[in-house]
């Protein structure tokens, strides 16, 4: 996982397909956010794939490396979810999720079999979507009065922040996401805006 300023993901899905002995294993790459888009994603993967043997999966969320998942789903112990994650870490990506369809084909291909497959398919899901890199944001809360919305705005662009959240009224609350490397500027910019409250929210990625 690449620690600091960048992190590497996925923005589109892809999909790819490894055989072997008449067993299909369906790799199949999705961006996420978080735990709900992994549910959602998987309901609808079983929903589309009702009679594949195994759905197994693996993924790895946040900037810190530490929210990760994987599962064999019916499969021998370490043959499927694990070889998948560490096509995830190989590639050093997160937010990031890969679900391995099996559809079996009568042959059994025994442990070492299972584990080339699921990593061979979900190293070539990975191969055909594009890695970015996009800063590692830290999140912030302003406060300010709505005729302050100007300067601060110019502060957000200058400092390429991104808005997250904004209630505009005559007082005004704004969640902010500061990229990491121009953190320090940028909070001094914000507190020489007078009046302006700054507080520091959970972590997030863009």
């Amino acid at each position: 996982m690449e620690q600091g300023n960048y992190y590497q993901t996925i923005e589109t899905s892809a999909q790819a397909e490894f055989k072997d002995r008449g067993s299909r294993f369906l790799a199949l790459a999705y961006p996420i956010r978080d735990t709900d888009d992994f549910k959602k994603i998987m309901a609808a993967v079983k929903k589309a794939h009702p009679k594949a043997n195994h759905h197994c999966f693996a993924y790895r969320l946040g900037t810190d490396g530490n929210t990760f998942r994987s599962s064999d789903a019916g499969e021998p112990s370490g043959t499927a979810g694990r070889p998948i994650l560490g096509q995830i870490d190989s590639r050093q990506v997160t937010d990031v999720l890969i679900v391995v369809v099996r559809y079996f084909g009568g042959t059994l291909l025994g442990v070492p079999g299972l584990i080339n497959a699921y990593k061979s398919a979900a190293a070539m899901a990975l191969q055909v979507t594009p890695v970015v890199r996009k800063p590692v944001l830290k999140g912030y809360n302003l406060q300010f009065d709505y005729t302050q919305l100007n300067e601060v705005m110019n502060v957000v662009k200058q400092f390429d922040c991104m808005v997250l959240k904004q209630e505009l009224q005559l007082f005004c609350s704004m969640d902010i996401g500061i990229p990491r490397n121009r953190l320090t500027e940028t909070v001094m910019r914000l507190e020489d805006i007078k009046n302006l409250a700054l507080k520091e929210v959970a972590a997030i990625s863009a």
